[in-house]
């Protein structure tokens, strides 16, 4: 789950991890070591409560700073969250029901609520990620609170509900929302949607055609424009790629899957990005299994393209072409459609974790972005925007 060494969104970013008393608080030093290898330097701050779960010592090591765990002579409250205060974000992480609900009433007594007040008064970002009971996350005033916390302008990263418990969300997904929460919000209020990886087609009862899509380009541009602070719905195989977090995730296998959740879709999205390796031909299928040892005749007979179903349709249209003459399609998708920009790359780069493309856009403009797909991602959207 690690952060590639190249891609480091939250580099010289200083974030107070404030934990309470939930037994959730056992998954802070990993945590604190994953921020810190997202490159944030992450001040360590706990509740009594925190302190009689997990040791103050182990974050101290994690964070490599002294956990602070009451609030002394040097206000540190104030020194990291007030007015001109040091810190870029205070992430609460578990946080109780009951230190839910003393924040969204403006209760300090602890060094975390504290920590809180602080923080809202000054503006600062805030993310918040629950833990508790099933039944106590499900209690009117709880539920209430959280509304009321979101009213503050507060990130809620919600749980996950297993084993009638509302579990602290996975630690990735923490992380992408603190990484939302202090990145420039260039998507903000925008829909988008990504199709994304590769398609299969049945060619008899046990064999596919496919291409050699991996599905990480559609991915780290999900995972960016979420950072951006858009809503974010991916159309993909889940089966065979997992499902992206922090976004809606529609699972699609064929072409004409792939096509009719894309097309279901179209009405609520501001922004669309054709970046599946969406199939070109469909085999007339056999039912049953081809046998071995002759040669066989497939028809192929070609898929109706997509991107172009979306075209004149309000939305920002965003294509891929890959191939040796990827740059001449690129130009002429932009001639013959109302299709915003083009990604031009070559083949090479399918299946890997770094590529090199050309991005045509409709005002003429010619950019180029290479190197690992976390940067690329960025790179890409910073070239549409």
């Amino acid at each position: 789950m690690g952060c590639d060494s190249l891609m480091k969104p939250l580099e010289n970013k200083r974030i107070v991890l404030a934990v309470t008393g939930s037994i959730a608080a056992v998954d802070t030093v990993r945590l604190a070591h994953e921020l810190r290898r997202r490159g944030a330097e992450v001040i360590p701050v706990m509740s009594e409560a925190a302190c009689r779960i997990i040791s103050p010592d182990a974050l101290t090591y994690a964070c490599k700073t002294p956990c602070i765990t009451k609030i002394s002579g040097m206000v540190e409250h104030v020194l990291y969250c007030g007015e001109g205060g040091t810190a870029d974000l205070l992430l609460i992480a578990p946080s109780t029901a009951n230190t839910i609900s003393k924040i969204a009433a403006g209760i300090d007594d602890t060094p975390v609520t504290t920590f809180a007040t602080t923080a809202i008064g000054r503006g600062m970002p805030v993310v918040l990620a629950p833990a508790m009971h099933e039944s106590m996350y499900r209690h009117p005033a709880v539920k209430r609170n959280l509304e009321t916390l979101k009213s503050f302008g507060i990130a809620v990263v919600h749980p996950k509900m297993e084993e009638e418990k509302a579990k602290i969300a996975d630690i990735e997904t923490i992380c992408l929302y603190a990484e939302r929460a202090l990145a420039p919000q260039s998507l903000a209020g925008k829909r988008v949607l990504i199709s994304s990886g590769a398609c299969r087609e049945k060619v008899d009862s046990v064999r596919i055609l496919t291409t050699r899509s991996s599905g990480v380009m559609g991915r780290e541009l999900a995972l960016e424009a979420f950072r951006r602070g858009a809503e974010v719905t991916v159309v993909s195989n889940t089966s065979l790629y997992g499902n992206v977090p922090c976004v809606k995730n529609i699972p699609a296998v064929s072409a004409a899957d792939m096509a009719e959740a894309v097309l279901s879709e179209a009405e609520n999205t501001d922004i669309y990005v054709s970046a599946a390796a969406i199939s070109d031909f469909v085999p007339e299928a056999s039912a049953e299994k081809i046998h071995s040892g002759k040669t066989v005749t497939l028809t192929l007979n070609p898929a109706p393209k997509l991107i172009t179903r979306l075209c004149g349709r309000g939305i920002t249209v965003i294509g891929f072409k890959i191939g040796e003459d990827a740059e001449t399609a690129a130009q002429k998708l932009l001639r013959e459609t109302d299709i915003a920009a083009v990604f031009a790359n070559h083949p090479e780069t399918m299946g890997s974790s770094a590529g090199a493309y050309r991005i045509y856009t409709r005002d003429g403009r010619v950019t180029e972005a290479s190197g690992d797909k976390k940067e690329v991602a960025g790179k890409l959207w910073d070239a549409v925007l």
